[in-house]
Parts: structure tokens; C-alpha cells; sequence
């Protein structure tokens, strides 16, 4: 055969082939489309059923869910509905309870009403009465309520006020006709009789010494006999660049008194050492009790008193060291004792009485830094206790006005006691104090109505006072006087006594033309 021939066979044998190839992929790729299309469908039945199941599984969850939820709800629902019946029943109660009181309330309303209606028609009918009773008064009087009052007031303020003034000054000048010239003669011999010196003493003593030196061997090593000598003494020793010269300080004048002796004993003797210091101060003390006991004596003899306790005597010596205001203690009693015998005889009372308490009244001053309580108090006490007769001990306690006197030695006594605290230059007063009181004085004076002006004079004794005359008559100045002389007593501590004197003058001015 030609080969032209076997080619178109071959070319034919190969199309045949061909499209049954194509044939055949089309059969087989209709059977994968078909049951890829069953698969397919299997896959969405059972996504469907998966689904499905789910979706039930899902229901009865959520119905549980609502089942359980639901019980919750109605368990909180019942608790919250038994809770409130329990409030509705406690507010019902008290609705009760309220209710009672209400009513209750409402009768008490009702019966007070009641009453006060009662009141207000007694009240009504007592001011019915009242005023025909005033209306009668006014017209039997001739006067208004008001002018009637202000008829009274102005009549009784009149009449008391010139009474008490004219009643004020009789007194008064008859008081002074008869007591002016005795009290004055009595003062005056009592002071003239009695002239005792007053030293002034402080807190400190000075100890001079030849050297500054001396104060190394006072000192001495590491301060051994410096401490020996306020150990024993009980002071306290400063030594500063004061120039020969050591200053002794204490607040009690027997002790203060004891070191000032022994340091002077060890300053002449040279041999200063705690065995010598500790002698010393033996020796000074030995020094001090008999000067005591010696000045108490001398106390007792010059105011002749006798049968006085030893201790007593000692106690008195005691206040020799003791100063008050810079005045001596132990002087100032004894010129109190003096004083107020010379009062006694004259007046004619106890004079032994009168000595005894004016000598013994500030025995409490000679141990108030020791016994704690003011000096009265102790100085009663220590009476007491040493057998000192009622009336001593009654002088005592009244003479600074602690108790009322009852007995005319105890107010001598006070009067003794004022006069020596109070003549000039028995005691020092600070200048600072002394101007304060004097403006105390004035401004006290100033504090009353009707004042123009006051001035204190004469050191303070007394105070001159100008008043203003279309203000304070002439009967009002008597009392006014007797104000201010009474506040200043209660307001002030001074002594002696301050005369109040008020003066009113009333000019009048005119020109010639």
C-alpha cells in the first residue's frame, strides 16, 4: 500500500480513537459528576441531621437553663414576698401603735384646750376686775397709771435717799467726835513708845574673801569641797567673777545662815578639806541653835511675857532669819506685841492676852517653807499643839481676816499689826507694784457714773476724786463715797487705810457787757 494510505488510515485510526477517548472521558466524568452529586447530597442530609440533633440538644439546654432560672426566680420571689408581708406587718403594728398614741394625744390636746380655755376666761375676768378696780383707783386718785408710778418712784427715791445720807452723816460725825481723837492719841503714844530697828534681808548672803584664790580651795579638786558644803548645808554656793567674793543662796534663811558661818570659819582657818568642811558646818550649826534660842529669849523678855513653851521660844528665835517685805519677822512681831498691849491698856481689855497674840501671831513664818499651808493655818497649829489658850489662838486666826474676830484682843491685834507693817519705811515696796496700785486706785475710783476725774495722793492714801455736779447731788456724794471706799476694800490689798475724799463744785460764768 502506498504509504499516502497508511497515513490516512493511521490519521483515521487515530481520530476514530480519538473521539472514543472522548467519548469514554465523558461517560466517566458523568459518573464522578453523578456521584460527586450523591455525595454531595449525603453530605447536606447529614449536616441537616447534625444540625438537627444539635439544635434539639441546644432546646433542652436552654429549656433547662429556663427551667432552673425560673425556680431561682420563684425562690427569691418568695423569700422577698415573705419578707415584705413580715415589713407590712411590722409597719401595721406600728400604724397601731401610732394610732393609740395619736388618740392618746388628741385627749391630753382636748383636756390642755380645755383648760387653757378655762384659764383665759379666769384670766379675762381677773382683767375685767383689775381694771375697774384701777379705773376706781384713778379716779378716786386723779392720776394715770404712769403718773402715779412715776409719782411713787420719784417720791420714795427722794425721801430714802436724803435719809440714808442725813442718817450716813450722823453716824459718821458722831463716830468721829468720840473715836477721832482717842483713836488718834492711843495710835500715836502706842508708836511712840515702841522704836525697834528694822534690818532688810534678802534671799542670798555675801561671803567676802582676802583672794580670788580662795575660791580654787572652796572649789576644790574635782569639785569635792564645794559639793561637801551644799551637801551639808543645804545651799547653793555660786562663785562667778565677782572679785573676792562667793554668794550663798537658799530659800531658808537658818540654812543660808549656817553656810555663810562655816564657809567664814574655814576661810580664817586655811584648811579646807570635807573632814574640816563636815566640823565646820557642826560647829555653825551649833552657832545658829544657841543664837536662836538666845534671840527668842530676848523676844520674851522684852515683852515680859512668861510661860511660854521652849519650842515656841525656839520658833520665835527662828525668826530672826526671816524677813517679810524687807521687814524682820521677829522684830515686827515684837513691836505687834508692844502695839497691841499699849492698845489693851488703854482700852482696858487683857493686856497679856493682846502681848502674847501680837508676839506669837506670824509664828507660822518661822516653818512655812517647811510645813506646807499658809502661815496662819500653821501658826494656829503650832499653838494648838503647845497648849496656848483659846483666846491667843482665835487672835492668831483672825488677824488676817481668815475668820470674823469675836474678841476685842484679836482685833487689836489686827490694828497692831497694820500699823507696824504700814509706818513709813518698815517695809520696801517694789516701784514697779507700787505705781501699778496707784493706778488700780484711780481706775477703780473712775469705774463709777457721775465721775469727772481721781487722783491718788500722798503715797496712795488717798484718793481725791471730782465729780460731776449735773450728775451727783449733794446726799448722793455720801454714798457714792461710801462705794468706792467699799469697792477699793474689796478690789485692793494696801496698807494701812485709804481715805476716799470727793469733792463737787458747781460754777457759774457770766460777762458784763
Amino acid at each position: 500500500m502506498p504509504p499516502i494510505l497508511w497515513i490516512v488510515i493511521i490519521a483515521v485510526v487515530a481520530v476514530i480513537c480519538f473521539l472514543l477517548g472522548v467519548q469514554y472521558r465523558k461517560k466517566v466524568a458523568e459518573r464522578e459528576i453523578v456521584s460527586a452529586e450523591e455525595e454531595a447530597k449525603r453530605i447536606i442530609n447529614e449536616s441537616i441531621k447534625s444540625a438537627e440533633s444539635k439544635k434539639r440538644e441546644a432546646l433542652l439546654e436552654a429549656k433547662e437553663e429556663i427551667h432552673k432560672s425560673r425556680s431561682e426566680n420563684e425562690r427569691e420571689l418568695k423569700e422577698r414576698r415573705s419578707e415584705v408581708q413580715k415589713q407590712e406587718r411590722r409597719l401595721q403594728q406600728k400604724e397601731e401603735s401610732l394610732d393609740r398614741k395619736l388618740d392618746a394625744l388628741e385627749k391630753k390636746s382636748d383636756t390642755l384646750n380645755n383648760k387653757i380655755a378655762a384659764v383665759e376666761a379666769q384670766q379675762q375676768e381677773v382683767a375685767m376686775v383689775k381694771k375697774s378696780q384701777l379705773e376706781m383707783l384713778e379716779k378716786i386718785s386723779g392720776f394715770s397709771i404712769e403718773e402715779a408710778k412715776a409719782y411713787l418712784i420719784a417720791n420714795v427715791r427722794d425721801e430714802v435717799t436724803h435719809e440714808m445720807a442725813v442718817k450716813i452723816k450722823e453716824i459718821e460725825s458722831q463716830a468721829k467726835e468720840e473715836a477721832d481723837d482717842r483713836a488718834r492719841e492711843i495710835i500715836a503714844t502706842a508708836i511712840q513708845r515702841c522704836a525697834a530697828d528694822h534690818a532688810s534681808e534678802i534671799t542670798v548672803s555675801v561671803v567676802p574673801l582676802p583672794n580670788d584664790e580662795m575660791k580654787g580651795r572652796i572649789i576644790g579638786r574635782e569639785g569635792r569641797n564645794i559639793r561637801s558644803i551644799e551637801t551639808l548645808t543645804g545651799c547653793d554656793l555660786i562663785i562667778d567673777d565677782t572679785p573676792e567674793a562667793i554668794t550663798v543662796s537658799s530659800f531658808d534663811p537658818v540654812r543660808r545662815e549656817v553656810a555663810r558661818i562655816a564657809l567664814e570659819k574655814l576661810i580664817q582657818d586655811g584648811r579646807i578639806h570635807p573632814a574640816r568642811i563636815e566640823e565646820m558646818v557642826a560647829k555653825a550649826q551649833r552657832e545658829v541653835n544657841a543664837t536662836i534660842k538666845a534671840e527668842g529669849e530676848r523676844a520674851v523678855f522684852e515683852t515680859n511675857i512668861h510661860g511660854l513653851n521652849p519650842e515656841i521660844i525656839r520658833l520665835l528665835g527662828r525668826m530672826k532669819y526671816r524677813t517679810s517685805y524687807g521687814q524682820n519677822v521677829l522684830n515686827h512681831s515684837i513691836e505687834v506685841s508692844h502695839i497691841a498691849g499699849l492698845l489693851a491698856s488703854e482700852l482696858g481689855v487683857d493686856v497679856n492676852v493682846a502681848k502674847r497674840a501680837g508676839l506669837l501671831h506670824d509664828l507660822g513664818k518661822a516653818i512655812d517653807h517647811e510645813v506646807e499651808g499658809s502661815h496662819v493655818t500653821i501658826g494656829v497649829d503650832l499653838a494648838r499643839k503647845y497648849k496656848e489658850s483659846e483666846a491667843v489662838i482665835h487672835a492668831i486666826e483672825a488677824h488676817h481676816g481668815d475668820v470674823e474676830p469675836h474678841t476685842v484682843e484679836a482685833c487689836l491685834v489686827q490694828a497692831a499689826d497694820a500699823i507696824s507693817a504700814s509706818r513709813p519705811g518698815a517695809r520696801r515696796e517694789n516701784i514697779e507694784n507700787y505705781v501699778k496700785r496707784l493706778e488700780k486706785l484711780e481706775e477703780v475710783s473712775k469705774s463709777f457714773p457721775g465721775i469727772a476725774s481721781s487722783y491718788a495722793i500722798q503715797a496712795g492714801r488717798e484718793i481725791r476724786i471730782m465729780v460731776k455736779p449735773e450728775e451727783v447731788s449733794e446726799d448722793q456724794m455720801v454714798l457714792l463715797a461710801r462705794d468706792i471706799a467699799k469697792k477699793i476694800e474689796e478690789e485692793l490689798t494696801y496698807p494701812g487705810q485709804i481715805k476716799v475724799h470727793l469733792l463737787r463744785e458747781t460754777k457759774a460764768v457770766d460777762y458784763a457787757k
